[in-house]
């Protein structure tokens, strides 16, 4: 199921990039996050809790970095498993665009699950991610915005 969308954060490109890849501002914007370890500049360990309607589920997993173009573009894919309940996964391109004093970011992403998580139907799955997709980014560039800030 894909999403595609776009984010015009009032920061410069640089500041936009370097939030990317910032494990703790990504922790910060991700809804359910409880931990995001950096691996290496590219790969991460992260420990996500997501409401599927009447119930949540607790994904661990990784999330990797490649066709890095700095301060560009990434490719960001993650997987989680979610113990009986299933897995979890995604990749999304992620391009930055300067724009003057600010930075359109635009991204494509496309994820599926499986397991007992998929069972759920495709539109509840599909209305959860649009809803996790607006939290993280109004969320992340609301982080990327203050940071240029202060």
């Amino acid at each position: 199921m894909e999403l595609i969308g776009e984010e015009r954060i009032a920061a410069p490109r640089d500041v936009v990039w370097a939030a990317m890849n910032d494990p703790e501002i990504i922790r910060q914007c991700i809804p359910g996050c409880q931990s995001v370890e950096k691996l290496s500049p590219t790969q991460f360990l992260a420990t996500v809790k997501v409401g599927f309607g009447l119930f949540s589920v607790t994904f661990n997993g990784e999330i990797r970095l490649s066709n890095v173009d700095v301060p560009r573009s990434y490719t960001i894919a993650a997987e989680g498993r979610g113990g009986i309940a299933g897995f979890a996964r995604g990749e999304a391109d992620v391009t930055l665009v300067d724009e003057g004093l600010h930075t359109l970011l635009c991204y494509k992403a496309d994820g599926d699950t499986g397991g007992r998580v998929a069972e759920l139907g495709g539109m509840l799955i599909r209305t959860t991610l649009e809803k996790l997709a607006r939290r993280f980014w109004g969320s992340f560039n609301a982080a990327v915005v203050e940071k240029a800030a202060g």
